[in-house]
């Protein structure tokens, strides 16, 4: 069961890399890949019993992801000192666009919740 499982998750990287290179160069391969999965998912109505195995089995391992960054983070504390005002400029600037859109967003799909309960 677990080898279904991962081969259908790499099946679906491995979709996600092909149109990566074919068509899509701008967006890496693996999240198209995951974009693909979660489509499938939703058409199918749910998880099969090889692919949640398969993902529980990788998900104990995800805080081994984790630590590279941290490590790099460390190791390159000078660099970040060097630029922290410049980092720190990026993250609120992100930060305040993102709460924009986020604002924006909501308030279109509150509008039009509001507009699809008043034809019901």
């Amino acid at each position: 069961m677990l080898l279904r499982g991962l081969s259908w998750l790499v099946a679906f990287q491995l979709a996600g890399t092909a149109l990566n290179v074919l068509f899509f160069p701008v967006i890496p391969g693996p999240i198209i890949g995951l974009v693909l999965l979660f489509i499938y998912l939703m058409l199918r109505g749910g998880v099969n019993e090889s692919l949640n195995e398969a993902a529980a089995s990788l998900l104990r391992y995800l805080p081994l992801l984790l630590v590279p960054p941290a490590i790099g983070v460390m190791a390159h504390m000078d660099d970040i000192k060097a630029d922290f005002w410049a980092i720190i400029g990026a993250l609120v600037i992100s930060l305040l666009v993102s709460m924009v859109f986020i604002g924006w967003l909501m308030q279109t799909l509150i509008n039009r919740q509001a507009r699809n309960k008043g034809k019901l």
